[in-house]
């Protein structure tokens, strides 16, 4: 959504994914463990603390340097993720912690395949607020206005549209997604530290330029197909240590042979 309102990677993504499961390990401390309403309360917490902080970024990060160049944001960017990682190895420590089971863990057997309800909360919540994304971007005024400042900010503001309002509310619904991310991410790999959000952020941009960035169904496909080839790689014993190498050969070859990605346009442009 950053990209497609504002033409830039907001690198601080992957940090802000961090706050998310540190604020979800904070408040789920103050519950019992295998507690639903515990562990819905943890993840609305953390949407909310994070959505709050991806505002204060973008209105004191980002929005002095727009209509600046690009490299300028870009350089930028780099240096509120690196801000915000060694901020999180000051105040959180830099030793992993274990994340609290914030829902009831169970395991099923599916005929030899066996998945946990955490793999379950996942895939549920996940769908959930790709569905509730989307429909707030395609069927909402606000959604309307998101559209129409990525397409041309110029003539949305002159329509009547809040430029500096939409771009707000886009970096607080990402980073409230971010922080949903964070804390998934968490219940199935239950240990947390200040520079866990390098690597799933890296692999987060090759699944959106796999889709077609800018784009959110591409995302969300994207990080599905990588998914699955990182997990077929993974029950490989001779492949298992590549497959984060696997992931970036895709992005090679992706950017190699079709660029604009699974699900993007090709878009003409006057020289």
């Amino acid at each position: 959504m950053v990209y497609g309102v504002l033409r830039f990677i907001n690198f601080a993504h992957a940090d802000v994914f961090m706050i998310g499961s540190f604020v979800g390990y904070y408040v789920g401390k103050l519950f019992p463990e295998h507690s639903l309403w515990g562990g819905l309360l943890a993840l609305a917490a953390s949407m909310i603390v994070c959505a709050a902080l991806g505002v204060v970024i973008e209105r004191l990060a980002y929005r002095p340097l727009r209509g600046g160049p690009t490299l300028n944001v870009l350089i930028t960017a780099i240096g509120v993720s690196l801000l915000l990682e060694n901020l999180g190895q000051f105040v959180f420590g830099a030793t992993p912690r274990p994340f609290p089971e914030l829902f009831p863990v169970t395991t099923f057997d599916l005929g030899g395949v066996f998945i946990s309800s955490n793999q379950l909360v996942v895939i549920g919540v996940t769908l959930l607020l790709l569905f509730a994304l989307r429909f707030i971007v395609m069927r909402t005024k606000i959604g309307t206005a998101m559209r129409a400042v990525s397409l041309n900010k110029q003539a949305a503001s002159l329509v009547g549209i809040n430029n500096d309002f939409v771009i707000s509310f886009t970096f607080a619904l990402g980073s409230a997604l971010a922080a949903a991310g964070g804390i998934l991410y968490a219940l199935n790999y239950p240990s947390i530290d200040p520079l866990m959000g390098v690597l799933p952020g890296l692999k987060a941009f090759v699944a959106a330029v796999l889709g077609g960035i800018g784009n959110i169904p591409g995302a969300a496909l994207g990080g599905l197909l990588l998914g699955i080839v990182e997990t077929f790689v993974n029950g490989s014993a001779e492949w298992s240590s590549y497959k984060d190498a696997i992931a970036f050969a895709l992005l090679i070859l992706i950017l190699l042979f079709r660029p604009a990605g699974l699900l993007g346009r090709y878009v003409k442009e006057k020289v």
